[in-house]
């Protein structure tokens, strides 16, 4: 492994064997060292292999003046995420974590606090990446003996939001109030109370989030069942309705019409989790 840039003296980027762009990080890994020196492994305490050259000079931007602690805290928060929880993330969250959880440390030091609006829809609607959150900020804790308020937890579950979705963070930022406000249509609608600890109701919040994911990737389901969509109409008239009314919202407040056969999958989830007790007896 040969150096290619020193960029402080525990962050360098390297070649591998086979010529292929590594970040480096490892405390004093690129102290009195120059490009074209053998990286020195037993100094090496995490490697960085993106992909993408974008996010590659955008990481190595954003750790030139970063402390390294900080790096770590980030790192070790991802590779719990990836290793533990088996979450699938885009490689930006490398950048937009590290660069999150380094810019609130700062915030906090100069006693400046900010209240995560959408909190109580992030515990709810993303409840494993709100515990990702409380992990991380048990980390934080335990390595910097600093306590940080409950708000950040939230505020790095929708950074992980993000990165399992291939969303911008300021797409993430709408999901939970969109997930909110189309139950709340579903339940005025169709006049129902959920059963929120049933399964039903998890697949139907599951199926929400994943349209919304399709929605802002721009990849909905194309209008293949007009068949299977007549005969939801006909046998389900008030839960195909309902998914037209969601369908309207989520035009309104992102300005991507939904098709056809997005409405159809939705009235069946519509129709599971508001006669969950009458599937259960059958």
């Amino acid at each position: 492994m040969v150096i290619e840039k020193v960029i402080n003296n525990n962050i360098i980027s390297a070649f591998d064997e086979n010529g292929r762009e590594l970040v480096v990080m490892g405390r004093g890994i690129g102290f009195g060292t120059k490009p074209g020196n053998p990286v020195d492994e037993s100094r090496i305490e995490k490697i960085f292999r993106i992909t993408s050259q974008s996010i590659a000079e955008q990481l190595k931007e954003l750790l030139a003046n970063m402390p390294l602690e900080h790096v770590k805290i980030s790192s070790d928060i991802i590779t719990y995420a990836r290793e533990t929880l088996k979450l699938k993330l885009n490689q930006s969250i490398y950048v937009t974590l590290t660069d999150h959880i380094n810019f609130a440390l700062e915030r906090l030091r100069q006693g400046i606090q900010i209240e995560n609006a959408l909190l109580w829809e992030i515990k709810r609607f993303y409840s494993q990446e709100y515990q990702l959150g409380k992990h991380a900020l048990k980390i934080i804790r335990e390595r910097l003996g600093i306590e940080m308020p409950e708000d950040e937890a939230g505020f790095i579950a929708l950074h992980f939001v993000n990165a399992e979705y291939g969303t911008d963070i300021r797409d993430a930022l709408h999901f939970p109030g969109l997930v909110k406000e189309i139950l709340e249509i579903t339940r005025k609608e169709l006049r129902v109370e959920f059963d929120e600890n049933s399964l039903h109701y998890e697949r139907f919040v599951t199926h929400v989030k994943f349209l919304l994911q399709r929605v802002y990737r721009r990849e909905l389901l194309p209008n293949e069942e007009e068949e299977l969509a007549a005969v939801m109409l006909e046998r389900y008239p008030a839960e195909y309705e309902c998914s037209r009314k969601i369908a309207e919202y989520i035009e309104k407040e992102t300005g991507t019409r939904i098709s056809g056969e997005e409405i159809m999958y939705l009235s069946i989830h519509i129709r599971r989790v508001t006669h969950a007790e009458e599937e259960e007896e059958k």
